[in-house]
């Protein structure tokens, strides 16, 4: 048995103050990642606080339309909120394909964004792992690594985020609110996560204490016009093997705005910047949007047995690329 110190937060600044003192301490909020690593060994807290009753648990338009999400809303009320599922429908729809509805209920927001990889090394602490314990090695490179990233690994690493949320967020141009030891600040999205390069024990440029209190959208025409498709290898309750987030408008046949995003390829969320902008005042036709992913995915690197990755991914996004730009030519 390990002993954990437990404290409920009263406030964000209580919490941020608390956890500051404790670098080996956690955030608690749902914990539908953090327990089960702890049950794992994976994760050994000496201290837990208890963000629960903390205010963040609102979802609300601001100025200029821009949806303000607390961190600690439950993955479910996010995915059914009306306005999500009318403005940002890709938002709902990626949370919707992730875990099962259990999950879901007690799940938060800020939670989802932290959870760790699902690489087998690093589950399995009698194994090494690089991310879990930095010099010692990462085997999945010759060993078992069907599901891990083509795009953005290192030779330490070749993990991938799990999150399906994530990846929509990382289409929508998000922005997280973080409250942390030196006072608040914004960080976008696409930059929270780190690629593993020669540390890839740091999944994002978080420090310690710092507290994610909101994700904010901001209001983006093409969104309304959007999707989230993902393969995995049950119908339910199992995490990507590819996934794409897409926002497209179409004008008379021509591509305006375009956003996607590209899940379980990469240590991150995979922003296909490349292909947006081989994309934009483009034709909207199947054939375009093939040549402009196989730009972006060009920088791939598959290893023995995750090669099947690239044209899956690159067939999602094909796919609901086409689908947006068809159902923009929809009468509304």
């Amino acid at each position: 048995m390990r002993a954990v110190r437990y404290e409920r937060a009263a406030d964000a600044s209580a919490a941020v103050a608390a956890l500051a003192g404790s670098p080996h301490g956690r955030y608690l909020a749902g914990g539908t990642n953090l327990v089960d690593l702890m049950k794992l060994g994976v994760e050994t807290p000496d201290l837990l606080v208890d963000i629960t009753r903390l205010p963040h648990d609102s979802i609300e338009t601001v100025e200029d339309g821009a949806l303000r999400i607390g961190a600690a809303v439950r993955n479910s009320d996010l995915a059914a909120d009306p306005v999500v599922r009318a403005r940002w429908p890709v938002l709902s729809q990626s949370l919707l394909a992730g875990a099962s509805g259990q999950l879901r209920n007690a799940a938060t927001v800020g939670g989802n964004l932290l959870q760790r990889t699902r690489c087998l090394y690093f589950q399995d602490v009698g194994k090494p792992c690089n991310k879990r314990e930095p010099g010692s090695g990462c085997p999945a490179r010759e060993g078992v690594h069907r599901d891990l990233a083509v795009l953005g690994a290192s030779p330490a690493c070749i993990a991938t985020n799990p999150s399906d949320m994530a990846v929509a967020l990382a289409a929508l141009d998000a922005q997280i609110h973080v409250h942390g030891p030196t006072g608040r600040r914004t960080v976008p999205l696409d930059e929270l996560y780190r690629l593993p390069g020669g540390h890839p024990e740091r999944d994002t440029v978080l420090e310690p204490g710092d507290l994610i209190t909101h994700v904010e959208l901001p209001a983006l025409p093409e969104a309304v016009n959007s999707a989230y498709r993902k393969a995995r290898d049950r119908a339910s309750y199992s995490f990507a093997l590819a996934s794409a987030a897409a926002a497209l408008e179409v004008r008379e046949g021509t591509v305006h705005r375009v956003r996607l995003a590209f899940g379980a390829v990469a240590a991150k969320p995979w922003r296909a910047y490349t292909a947006e902008q081989r994309l934009t005042a483009g034709p909207a036709t199947a054939e375009s949007f093939a040549r402009a992913v196989d730009a972006e995915l060009a920088a791939a690197v598959p290893l023995r047995d995750n090669g099947y990755k690239v044209p899956l991914v690159r067939n999602l996004a094909v796919r609901v690329l086409t689908d947006l730009a068809e159902r923009s030519r929809e009468p509304r």
